[in-house]
């Protein structure tokens, strides 16, 4: 199984110059956790739930709510994001993916081809794939053994 098996197609990225406030509204709303920053349509960094909530001067002021949206409306992503990725390419296997998020510690991998993203694998999406085989075996487990 290669990544592109696996990989989601539709990713909503960002851009350089993206204030946090858009980051941080479209990790709440959408359900996800990383957002690769794009230079065009080639991947320059990634924002992390991690890395809004570092950037967030709450965290370190106790500012009300509002205040901390305010506070990212003036941040630009290209600040607080991380730089020199980690990315694979949609025909490496399945396993190279999950052993640099391993070894890394990183929770996904932008997905490049010639220079530009066309997807992303997490750890989310290994594990979904982790549950389909676990499922699957279980199953084989419970049917009787097919003679000749």
């Amino acid at each position: 199984m290669n990544v592109r098996d696996l990989m989601q197609t539709e990713v909503i990225t960002l851009s350089l110059y993206d204030h946090l406030a858009i980051a941080e509204d479209i990790m709440r709303l959408g359900r996800v956790r990383h957002l690769p920053v794009l230079d065009g349509d080639r991947p320059v960094g990634l924002i992390s739930q991690r890395d809004l909530f570092r950037a967030g001067m709450s965290s370190v002021l106790e500012l009300e709510p509002g205040s901390n949206q305010q506070w990212l409306e003036k941040v630009v992503v290209q600040d607080v994001m991380t730089r020199d990725v980690e990315t694979i390419h949609p025909d490496q296997p399945m396993r190279s993916a999950v052993e640099t998020m391993l070894e890394k510690k990183i929770g996904c991998l932008p997905v490049v081809e010639d220079g530009g993203l066309v997807g992303l694998i997490s750890e989310t999406d290994c594990l979904s794939y982790l549950a389909h085989l676990l499922q699957t075996g279980e199953l084989r487990q419970k049917l009787p053994e097919l003679t000749e």
